[in-house]
């Protein structure tokens, strides 16, 4: 392809690095506006310029990508409902011994996960079990948080929905689930052992102190702790330059009294026999609509914050709720002089037994669709669709109104990856990545040692400057219209070597992947055990493994 005539090429070179900014820097001061904004801005400017036409903008955007990016995202928040991800972290505890068989068990955990359920998706939720893993053993995080992450982002290489980059890969590719997993399963499997004897390596002195019993936290991971531990997919990303604020994603701790489990009808309980016993004035009180507050001296104990505002006990919400049932028409009354008067305790006997086998059963369903949805892919069934089909298929099964859920859905990488398709499709047509290209592609045939060398460089450092699924868009159609020019039958390699070296490319410095920033972004902000993971640190471990496990695995990439 030619070059476009001068005035589309500067505008539209003025457009994509308006939107390259924003994706890399999305808090830049002279336009603070993140990335979602950022790439909706580049796509406008190249309307607005009129590099190209609003019919070829609406055409750029896939639709195949998009729908299963939603489809993956509505899974992954049943999943993480259906306890999957609490699973996941108390297993990386269990009958451990010590901190170097810790640190491989989180690199087996995150890169299975990963492959499966996207690599961002499992930063988010087992940054903070990682970070209570450290404590327990008393050794810095930072060789934890670097295992989670790069076998994340290695392990998410194996299979089409293991990232955003190979979504759009396996669309353009037309390789199905299966053919992509035998591809590049190889190269994964060994990639991660490669990368966790590095890890060991690196640190196996610092991996070799002996825990100190006194300042280590209990040896297992309370069940609290890890019901506690939930994530909102909401701002979670799913990374491409989506790597930004909007993908830096915050844990919010859950109320247990308000949790569905049956640590709410305990609760339930106490609160009732605590209201049995206070007096009728209170009660009273409570029913003409205020909300009872003691003044005595253990108020400070109930609540009270300050001189002057007490704030309201939690046994006092769930008392107003029994109270006013009994005010809407109830036959029964409370009878707060008998202790032994609970109307409503047939009906906590009959939740304390029906809840737990009928939780049971939602979940046993959430993880049968999901194989389903596996099995489905590996047969080489369509893959945006199968993922629709199973996000629906857990809605309806959920049996409630799927407004929270689908809340929980990163609308706004839907909304980035929208903007990105026709930013980057306008800037192709500008010409200047066809001639860039041409100057490169007869240095970087996959024909030769040397050609897949030179490809290698270009995609690291491009996926490392320009983020990994612009270089994807980009570099795509180009690197197998090469391969197809050499011999026949290699453009699947050339799709299975891009995916490879674009996926493991984030390993190489902190802004490399979006899993390299949710992992910082979350031990910075975590509640117990905050910590900050430097650039430099992950940079001293991330240039030697990204480059021994790049060419490994593309000595083992079958294509």
């Amino acid at each position: 392809m030619v070059l476009a005539p001068t005035e589309k090429v500067v505008l539209g070179s003025i457009a994509f690095a308006i939107f390259w900014v924003l994706a890399v820097f999305p808090a830049v001061p002279f336009l603070p506006i993140g990335r979602t904004a950022g790439s909706l801005l580049g796509a406008m400017l190249m309307v607005i310029f009129r590099v190209i036409t609003p019919d070829q903008a609406y055409a750029a955007i896939d639709l195949s990508i998009l729908g299963l990016l939603f489809g993956t995202m509505v899974v992954s928040v049943y999943l993480e409902q259906a306890d999957m991800f609490k699973y996941l972290g108390v297993l990386l505890s269990w009958k451990s011994k010590g901190a170097k068989d810790l640190l491989c068990r989180i690199c087996v955990v995150s890169a299975i996960s990963s492959a499966f359920f996207t690599n961002d998706t499992s930063c988010v939720v087992l940054t903070e079990f990682v970070l209570i893993i450290a404590k327990q053993n008393n050794v810095p995080p930072h060789p934890f948080l670097l295992a989670l992450v790069s076998s994340a982002n290695i392990g998410s290489s194996a299979t089409p929905i293991g990232n955003p980059q190979n979504l759009v890969i396996a669309i353009q590719s037309s390789l199905s689930f299966g053919e992509f997993l035998l591809g590049l399963l190889p190269a994964m499997l060994v990639g991660v052992f490669v990368n966790a004897l590095i890890l060991l390596c690196m640190y196996w002195r610092l991996l070799s102190f002996e825990k100190d019993e006194e300042h280590a936290l209990d040896e297992v991971i309370s069940e609290e702790d890890a019901a506690s531990h939930r994530f909102s997919p909401v701002a979670m990303s799913h990374p491409t330059a989506s790597n930004s604020q909007e993908l830096n994603p915050v844990l919010e701790p859950m109320n247990t009294w308000g949790s569905p489990s049956s640590n709410g009808s305990t609760i339930h309980t106490e609160t009732l026999r605590n209201r049995a016993g206070s007096k009728q004035s209170n009660v009273q009180g409570t029913l003409n609509g205020g909300v009872e507050l003691t003044r005595n001296s253990s108020a400070s104990k109930e609540g009270v914050v300050g001189n002057d505002f007490p704030q309201p006990r939690e046994e006092d919400f769930h008392s107003r709720r029994v109270e006013k049932s009994a005010l809407n028409g109830s036959d029964e009354m409370v009878n707060v002089d008998e202790e032994d008067t609970v109307p409503v305790q047939p009906l906590e006997e009959n939740e304390s037994s029906a809840k737990p086998w009928k939780r049971l059963l939602w979940k046993t369903c959430v993880y049968l669709v999901t194989i389903g949805m596996l099995i489905a892919l590996l047969v080489g069934l369509n893959m945006s669709w199968t993922a629709l089909t199973a996000a629906l298929a857990l809605v309806v099964l959920d049996f409630k109104d799927a407004q929270p859920c689908l809340q929980k859905v990163s609308y706004s990488i839907l909304i980035f990856f929208c903007g990105m398709f026709i930013t980057v499709d306008g800037f192709n047509r500008t010409g200047i990545p066809s001639t860039l290209w041409n100057l490169t592609e007869p240095h970087a045939r996959i024909n030769h040692v040397g050609g897949i060398v030179v490809l290698t460089l270009v995609i690291l450092v491009l996926s490392n400057v320009a983020s990994n699924v612009p270089t994807v868009l980009l570099l795509g159609a180009r690197v197998t219209a090469s391969a197809a020019m050499t011999s026949q039958g290699q453009e699947k390699r050339a799709w299975l070597i891009l995916a490879w070296v674009s996926t493991v490319a984030g390993n190489l410095s902190l802004l490399g992947s979006a899993a390299n920033l949710i992992v910082c972004e979350q031990a910075r902000r975590a509640r117990f055990f905050g910590y900050t993971l430097s650039f430099w640190s992950h940079l001293k471990f991330g240039v030697p493994s990204t480059l021994i496990v790049t060419a490994i695995g593309l000595l083992l990439i079958r294509g």
